[in-house]
Formats: C-alpha cells, structure tokens, sequence
C-alpha cells in the first residue's frame, strides 16, 4: 500500500490562508492594536504612508476567529481549483485588484468607518468559479443564478439590514470575480 502524504497543493491560497490567521491572533495577542494600523483601512491622511499599504493588507485583517473561519472556508473551498486553473499569478491578481478596490471605494463612502477581512476575496473567487465553463459568445445560467443569489442577497442584505458587514465590498469582490472570469475565459478559454 502506498503512503500516504500532504501536499501544498495551492501555495497562494494556503500562504493567503495562513497569513490571514496569523494577523488574527496577532491582533488578539495585541488588543487589535496591530489590526487597526496594518490590516484595516479607513479614511486617514494621504500623507501617511501606512495608507497606502492598508488599502492591500486590510483583507489579511479579522475581527476574530468567526469572522476568518467564514471567510477561509469559501477562500480555501474555492481558491485550490481557481488557483490551478489560472495560476497563483492571476490569482493573486485578483486578490490584490479586490482588496485595492474595495479599500478606496470604502474609504471614500464610509469615511468613519473601519474595513478589515476577506470577504470581498471570499465573493471574487465565488464569482470567478461561475465562470470556469464560461465561453465567449454564451453566458452559462449558472452565473446568472450564482450572480443573483449571491450579490442580490447582498445588495438586499445592505438595503434591509443593519450590522457590521460590509455588503458593498461583497458587491465589489463579486463584480471583480467576475470581470477576470470573463477576462481570462474570453476567445478560445483560458490557457495557462
């Protein structure tokens, strides 16, 4: 009988995943300090270099452990597929494009508030995942229902409800899944 071993199977989704739980419990270890100067963004002087660098690393940041188990199971549940699909680099692409993204819009509508998590991640990949069959001249019905349920559901969610989640970075993520799915599926389908 063969062994049997792990493997790293999707570098860029566990190196995501990992990083995620280690801002985490840094956050918890230093009272939320190091999450509300590194890996959250919200409004703050454009002179301050730490801006900048928040408008990416505020998806790393969560609010605890609920928060990041509900975000990694969609980002780990999905990622390994998409990742071997387009490549860790595109990947990462559309994780850097979400978090960019979902940082400035948030920082100007939402000025006195704090964004941090992975959600946004978490809805790109849902979207991009509608898309792995998609070719171009077709528009597979299985984007349209995971388009509405998911970001219906989200824009009736920020409509309707009153909490601390942010239905418009879902929005946002899920428009951006989609813009590369269609962008790396159009033509001929997507090679490597």
């Amino acid at each position: 009988m063969k062994k049997l071993r792990i493997t790293f199977n999707a570098p860029l989704v566990l190196w995501f995943s990992l990083a995620c739980a280690a801002v985490t419990l840094l956050g918890t270890l230093t009272g939320e300090s190091s999450t509300a100067l590194l890996f959250s963004t919200y409004r703050a002087s454009l002179t301050d270099p730490l801006t900048y660098v928040r408008l990416f690393t505020h998806v790393l940041g969560h609010s605890g452990l609920t928060h990041l188990v509900g975000n990694m199971a969609y980002i780990l549940l999905l990622g390994p597929a998409l990742e071997e699909k387009y490549g860790w680099k595109n990947l990462l692409v559309v994780i850097l494009t979400t978090a960019l993204i979902t940082g400035i819009v948030h920082n100007l509508l939402f000025p006195r508030t704090i964004l941090l998590g992975a959600s946004g991640v978490s809805f790109a990949l849902i979207l991009l995942t509608s898309f792995t069959e998609f070719r171009e001249g077709e528009l597979p019905l299985t984007v349209i229902l995971v388009a509405v349920i998911y970001l219906g559901q989200q824009v009736w969610d920020g409509i309707t409800v009153r909490d601390n989640v942010s239905n418009l970075s879902h929005v946002i993520g899920g428009l951006v899944g989609a813009g590369a799915g269609y962008m790396l599926n159009r033509k001929t389908g997507y090679r490597k």
